[in-house]
């Protein structure tokens, strides 16, 4: 399976996002939701998660209230849109940075485009250094942050699995699944202690991020 094909299986395999009510259809439709989402993004960015009200959200997208509530159930619906959203870019722009790479990927690569592409997303995407595939700070009492994304796997896991539907056969071994599982839990440690150090994340510590996948997913793992 070619990258961008395991790109459009893991698309289309992934559950609603949880708080979503409905996905538009008609044009106007998706114009209005992803002007929510940027919304959503660009508050996070100036007022944290804690600022974070449907009413401004709305009102930033110019939209009414009545139709932020047809397409989520409140502030966490928002967010686990924006979670999918940006889940969804990355894998897309993981998939091109696959494709572009000259000759077969090995799993070293790989792992280098996963952590450069979500780099390059925390430091020019809205919102991403407040929210990538989950809360980055503090949560709110009444959010269900560990499942943004699944409504059964917390946000890592369905990362990983997303990841290894990407890498295909690079991945197929069994003991892979916990693997990747326990690669994303590592990499959201160093990589949030990357972007605490600084503000663009500190280049020393993405390369130990790097240096870790690489040493830990190069062998293939035993089938627990």
């Amino acid at each position: 399976m070619t990258p961008q094909r395991a790109a459009s299986a893991a698309h289309a395999s992934r559950a609603p996002a949880a708080g979503a009510r409905r996905r538009p259809v008609q044009q106007r439709s998706q114009e209005r939701y992803e002007r929510l989402l940027d919304a959503c993004a660009g508050l996070l960015d100036e007022a944290g998660p804690a600022g974070l009200t449907t009413k401004e959200v709305a009102l930033r997208a110019e939209v009414p209230i009545g139709t932020l509530y047809q397409f989520f159930d409140g502030r966490e619906g928002l967010l686990a849109a924006l979670a999918a959203r940006n889940l969804a870019r990355f894998l897309d722009g993981l998939a091109d940075r696959v494709a572009a790479a000259p000759g077969p990927i090995a799993v070293a690569a790989f792992t280098e485009h996963a952590v450069d592409e979500f780099v390059a997303m925390k430091r020019t995407v809205p919102g991403f250094g407040h929210l990538d595939f989950g809360l980055v700070d503090a949560v709110p009492a009444e959010v269900d942050d560990a499942h943004l994304l699944d409504a059964e796997l917390d946000n890592n896991a369905a990362v990983a699995a997303r990841l290894r539907a990407i890498g295909g056969e690079l991945f197929a071994a069994p003991g892979y699944a916990l693997a990747l599982r326990v690669a994303m839990e590592c990499a959201d440690a160093v990589l949030k202690l990357a972007f605490r150090a600084d503000p663009a994340g500190d280049p020393a510590l993405v390369a130990e991020c790097k240096r870790l996948l690489r040493s830990y997913l190069a062998a293939a793992p035993p089938a627990g």
